[in-house]
């Protein structure tokens, strides 16, 4: 089983999971004298539907976990970007549990948690100085975070950005490009004479990630709220509805 070296001991029991683009991961993980180690998973990938399969893979996990809800201390989740559908669906969850069992509860972006994963991924990080996330956000534009080689250290907030701007950022060294729009991204940036790599097009958040980063992550004060960088496409048809009095 997988274990990472913790910080703080404000939870013992952790159930993540994410749904902020096209799949559904959950992870149930224990905090253990020496670190954090996962008890079970489950991750599959689909475009829609992340409303009906969400809650059955966390009491399937839960189940091979030998856990309950009511033994969960703390509930990690990502909050965007990512789809609006599946952003809000994971956010809405984890309220809901939080509000049924009072658990605390972190969060990280779901680009944070893709920077650890492509870093244990990539075979030499550190052969670039810095690390940049990068999704397709459509419409010319990507999701952009950037990040020390390794994936710990946060360099820039999450940026919506064009992809000529997304191959500028970080100080103008080497630097390696990991997602979906990474490809784009690096073209551009080796045209412009930038020593810079594309990798891992099809990554995405995945819970145990998130569940081993648990317990470096505060816990949320106040609403938790769904992270958005450009408004839902679907909008009420204001035209066809009849106004009030």
């Amino acid at each position: 089983m997988r274990r990472t070296p913790h910080v703080g001991l404000y939870a013992m029991v952790i159930l993540a999971f994410d749904t902020c683009f096209d799949a559904c991961s959950v992870c149930v993980a224990r905090v253990q004298e020496g670190g954090v180690e996962v008890q079970a998973s489950a991750s599959e990938r689909f475009a829609t539907g992340h409303a009906e399969r969400l809650v059955p893979m966390i009491a399937e996990v839960m189940e091979r976990a030998g856990a309950t809800l009511e033994n969960r201390d703390c509930i990690a989740v990502t909050t965007g970007p990512g789809t609006f559908t599946g952003t809000r669906i994971g956010v809405a969850a984890a309220r809901g549990f939080a509000l049924a069992t009072g658990c605390k509860i972190v969060s990280a972006t779901s680009l944070a948690v893709m920077a650890r994963i492509a870093a244990e991924r990539l075979e030499e990080p550190g052969s670039a100085g810095e690390l940049a996330i990068a999704m397709d956000a459509r419409r010319g534009e990507v999701y952009v975070q950037l990040f020390s080689a390794d994936g710990r250290e946060i360099k820039s907030p999450v940026l919506l950005r064009s992809v000529e701007d997304a191959a500028g950022m970080g100080n103008g060294g080497a630097i390696a490009f990991a997602g979906s729009g990474a490809a784009a991204v690096a073209e551009v940036a080796q045209k412009a004479g930038r020593h810079a790599a594309a990798h891992l097009p099809e990554l995405l958040p995945d819970a145990t990630a998130l569940a081993l980063m648990a317990m470096s992550l505060p816990p949320v004060e106040g609403a938790l709220t769904p992270f958005y960088l450009r408004p839902p496409d679907a909008k009420p048809q204001s035209a066809k509805t009849i106004a009030r009095a």
